[in-house]
């Protein structure tokens, strides 16, 4: 067994593990941060692939950008543990339907007839002037120009819901009306009171008496 493929071992391994503890962990931010550790080790296993631009934009974008924005929205939600709770029961079944389903489609997947060193062998060294993001820009634009594009169009939809969702209730949602900032005069803004001053109190001399 070489180096390559016991570092891969390892990352692999870490990689299954903090998965797990994503989908496991009663924490959310604990969660946030086994998935953080997933994408570490992911970024690994692509650096064995010679997919460095993958790896590197798996570091930026999601651990440097995307996860920052979970942590802080999940720590600011403070969701309690015993809401996470309630739904399991009743929840159940669905989730058994979808791990059942997402189980099916890895056996296809990694069945012998599609997944394997065959299909797939080890990435052989390039030359000094390859390019990986010229590579993945050419296959993304070309084989997979369609697939791209609906994923694109997925994206943009969801992206429509949660604003619609935000903005949706207009009746509670507070915002500044620039015309009526433009148009306030002064005397709407402060009021001077006129009144007489509060005489001085004489200080009572028979209480020292």
């Amino acid at each position: 067994m070489t180096a390559l493929q016991i570092i891969f071992y390892i990352l692999s391994s870490f990689a299954v593990f903090s998965a797990l503890m994503v989908v496991a962990s009663s924490n959310p931010v604990r969660g946030a941060l086994f998935l953080v550790l997933t994408f570490f080790c992911m970024a690994g296993i692509w650096l064995l692939l010679h997919a460095e631009f993958l790896a590197l934009i798996l570091m930026l974008v999601y651990v440097g950008a995307v996860m920052t924005l979970f942590l802080f929205v999940v720590m600011m939600l403070s969701v309690s543990r015993l809401s996470l709770k309630e739904g399991f029961v009743r929840f159940l079944p669905i989730n058994v339907l979808i791990v059942l389903l997402i189980v099916g489609l890895a056996i296809m997947v990694l069945s012998p007839e599609r997944f394997g060193l065959l299909q797939m062998p080890i990435p052989m060294d390039k030359g000094v002037d390859y390019s990986n993001t010229m590579s993945l820009g050419m296959q993304l634009y070309t084989e997979y120009a369609y697939p791209f594009e609906i994923a694109a169009v997925l994206l943009l939809t969801a992206i429509i819901a949660a604003i619609t969702l935000t903005h949706g209730d207009r009746k509670k949602h507070k915002s500044q009306k620039i015309s009526a900032q433009i148009a306030v005069r002064a005397k709407d803004r402060v009021r001077l009171v006129k009144m007489n001053s509060e005489p001085k109190l004489k200080p009572n001399n028979s209480a020292g008496q």
